[in-house]
């Protein structure tokens, strides 16, 4: 029997989750106020879409405790495209985008800070809340595959999935460059046109390999296929 049952945590992670982003949303920056707002940064989009997704979760445990034994088929119709919904969530965009801002994160961090993260920011961004955007993701994300089973897509369909979310944030960044004349992050701004190519090319396949990595995780814990 586990020591926390595994409804409460997704609350728990649900209300850090709202927390975090409330903080973040309240720190006056100067990117926060130009074009794209927060928008443009993939830490919080990464923040929405956890946020989401851990709602989903709790919405489908509050179904699941309403449905059981009610024996009432259009809710249970209703709780198994909400089961579907949380799946398909985990598999193409919590997992991956999570998993791929922490590795990214860190390890730009690691070789050169002011590439990703510069020092300044340590003026606006408390260090407690930097690793709430950057850290406890992967653990949060870890503990709900831990404790609940979820149903991949075919894998042909979720690569596609993911493919079109890197893709779409792409594009999204060199449009906000072409109309600021600025990179969203930093060392965009020392490479050339080339480099930038090859670094958006390897990200979008490094997305590719993280949603792999969840499906055979997934399988890992659950042994689904036996």
């Amino acid at each position: 029997m586990a020591l926390v049952p595994c409804q409460v945590l997704r609350v728990a992670i649900l209300l850090s989750y709202c927390s975090i982003l409330c903080n973040y949303k309240a720190i006056e920056m100067p990117s926060h106020k130009t074009y794209g707002g927060s928008w443009k940064f993939l830490t919080f989009i990464d923040l929405v879409i956890q946020a989401v997704f851990f709602g989903i979760c709790v919405l489908t445990d509050l179904s699941s405790l309403l449905t059981r034994g009610s024996g009432n088929q259009e809710q249970e119709r209703q709780l198994k495209k909400l089961i579907s919904l949380r799946d398909w969530m985990l598999a193409v965009l919590a997992f991956p985008v999570g998993v791929f801002v922490v590795a990214v994160f860190w390890i730009i961090y690691a070789y050169d800070r002011e590439m990703i993260y510069p020092k300044l920011l340590d003026n606006f961004i408390p260090g407690w809340l930097n690793h709430g955007m950057h850290t406890t993701v992967l653990p949060f994300i870890l503990i709900e595959m831990r404790t609940s089973h979820h149903q991949y897509p075919s894998r042909s369909s979720g690569l596609t999935a993911i493919c079109t979310f890197s893709v779409g944030y792409i594009l999204w960044v060199c449009w906000v460059h072409h109309v600021t004349g600025m990179w969203v992050y930093p060392f965009l701004e020392h490479i050339g046109p080339g480099a930038r190519i090859i670094f958006f090319g390897s990200t979008t396949i490094l997305m590719n390999f993280m949603y792999l990595l969840g499906e055979v995780l997934n399988n890992y814990i659950w042994d689904t296929q036996k």
